[in-house]
């Protein structure tokens, strides 16, 4: 082969390998920047603890003890002194209203009825002979005052007759008297003999017997206690111990779970039925009384069982929520400033971007959105202006509170006044608005703009590809792990619950 055939063949030998190394170069370049750009994404997001935001229920719910007692309880005593002789019921024993319970030895007031019925006899007959010394009475006077018409007899004969007449007159009286007090008396003893038999007053169930046959009761002061009556087991009631902090949340006709030591596996329910008035002061600390109603027809709850109760005051379905971990999140330092809102951010942005969903669902004419979105315009110029103003001229993101704690200033984190005076701007903002809106719109608007106001807003901070973004969002129930939000935020978004430490 001639030299000039060969030369080819050595330069595509010579070639070749460069090609390999070069592509194998190349290779290596995007491995190596592959990997850097993953470890750097890495890193971010590892530098954050994170959580994400649910779609759920929220139950907002005041835990409180109380005791578990029949609705009507009837003490049964007696109102008669003396000898207990039958006892006819125990514990536990229901009774029917007017049943015999008990009896007290009624010869005491047997033999008080027969010395009544005497004396009421004897009077009578003192009573008749009054009677016919009044007739006897009657009929001299009658004759000597004939006489004295004619002058047969002394005057002063008849006016003895009339006296008499009248003695005889008022010893009748007394007499008919002493018949009706000894009546009136032996009525009483006879009372009091029908007393001598306890009825139950109610129907229901005997809790208590504190009496045995053969006690001697004494009623001198005050009525013994005999019997605790329940009237119905059926339908019992919890006294709640609510504390003050909590009392305000309370409303009749909300529901109550509540359980008992006695039946662990069971969960109990039920309604609010009165808010008591009355506080108790115990170590200065000051419970309100809360009366539950509660269905016990099944039997099983039994009176004087403590029970460990919650008061469901809120709940709120199908809503999002977040970890109060992430609300509580705040970042330090320069990373602070980073995270700063730009023009239409912080709170009153957060608020436009509100009422703009509001007005969205207002159906309203170009005119009409034109108006609006002016008046939302002019409302983040003003914002835009605020933040571009010297540091400490206007609010930022954080306000301070004492002691250095940093809080979130949203409209809900700031006194009564100054809600009023945002209230008055928002209203002078979008008066033209408003102006263009028939009545039913111009008062959904309205409540809208008072509610946005009112409400209270804190930052959350999104991760997105790694790097942290604030939103304002709107805070609502909370049952103390986790809280209702509105706002820029949507269902599965991953927020900062905190920074790792770095190594």
């Amino acid at each position: 082969m001639s030299p000039a055939a060969r030369s080819p063949a050595r330069s595509r030998s010579k070639t070749f390998p460069r090609l390999l190394i070069a592509a194998a170069l190349v290779l290596v370049a995007l491995a190596a920047l592959w990997y850097l750009r993953g470890r750097d994404a890495a890193g971010a997001e590892g530098a954050y603890r994170t959580t994400l935001v649910e779609q759920g229920d929220i139950r907002v719910a005041i835990s409180a003890t109380g005791t578990l007692s029949a609705i009507s309880t009837v003490v049964v005593g007696s109102q008669i002194s003396g000898q207990v002789t039958d006892v006819l019921v125990d514990f536990n024993d229901p009774v029917k209203k007017d049943q015999v319970i008990a009896r007290i030895d009624p010869s005491t007031y047997q033999a008080q009825i027969a010395q009544g019925n005497a004396q009421i006899s004897s009077a009578r007959a003192s009573l008749v002979q009054a009677e016919a010394a009044l007739r006897n009475a009657q009929l001299d006077y009658d004759r000597k005052a004939g006489l004295g018409q004619r002058q047969l007899v002394a005057v002063s004969d008849v006016d003895l007759a009339r006296a008499a007449l009248d003695q005889a007159r008022g010893s009748v009286s007394a007499n008919r008297a002493q018949v009706e007090q000894q009546t009136a008396s032996t009525q009483a003893t006879r009372i009091n003999l029908e007393r001598t038999v306890i009825r139950s007053p109610v129907d229901g169930v005997v809790l208590t017997r504190s009496v045995e046959a053969g006690q001697t009761v004494a009623a001198s002061l005050q009525a013994p206690e005999l019997f605790t009556i329940a009237e119905d087991l059926g339908q019992m009631k919890i006294e709640l111990a609510v504390d003050e902090a909590d009392i305000g949340q309370v409303r009749e006709g909300q529901g109550v779970a509540f359980t008992a030591d006695a039946f662990a596996d069971r969960q109990f329910r039920g309604t609010v039925q009165q808010v008591r008035l009355s506080a108790t002061n115990t170590s200065n600390v000051v419970t309100y009384p809360v009366v539950v109603s509660v269905d016990n027809s099944d039997g099983t709850l039994l009176p004087g069982l403590t029970v460990n109760a919650e008061i469901e005051v809120s709940r709120r379905d199908d809503i999002l929520k977040v970890s109060n971990a992430a609300l509580r999140y705040k970042p330090t330092g320069a990373q602070a400033e980073a995270l700063a809102p730009g023009p239409g951010g912080g709170a009153a942005g957060a608020v436009a971007a509100d009422l703009a969903r509001t007005a969205a669902a207002l159906d309203l004419d170009a005119a009409q959105q034109a108006t609006f979105d002016a008046a939302v315009e002019s409302i983040r110029a003003r914002q835009a202006a605020r933040q571009a103003a010297p540091q400490g001229a206007a609010p930022g993101v954080f306000g301070r509170g004492g002691g250095g704690a940093q809080r979130p200033a949203g409209t809900g984190n700031v006194p009564a006044q100054m809600r009023q005076r945002m209230l008055e701007r928002y209203q002078a903002d979008f008066a033209g608005f408003r102006a263009s809106l028939d009545q039913a719109r111009r008062a959904t608007w309205d409540a809208a703009v008072t509610a946005q106001i009112g409400a209270t807003r804190a930052p959350l901070f999104k991760l997105v590809d790694g790097v942290p973004q604030m939103v304002m969002v709107r805070i609502g129930a909370s049952d103390g792990t986790s809280t209702e939000i509105s706002g820029a935020i949507e269902a599965g978004d991953e927020v900062i619950t905190g920074e790792r430490a770095t190594p």
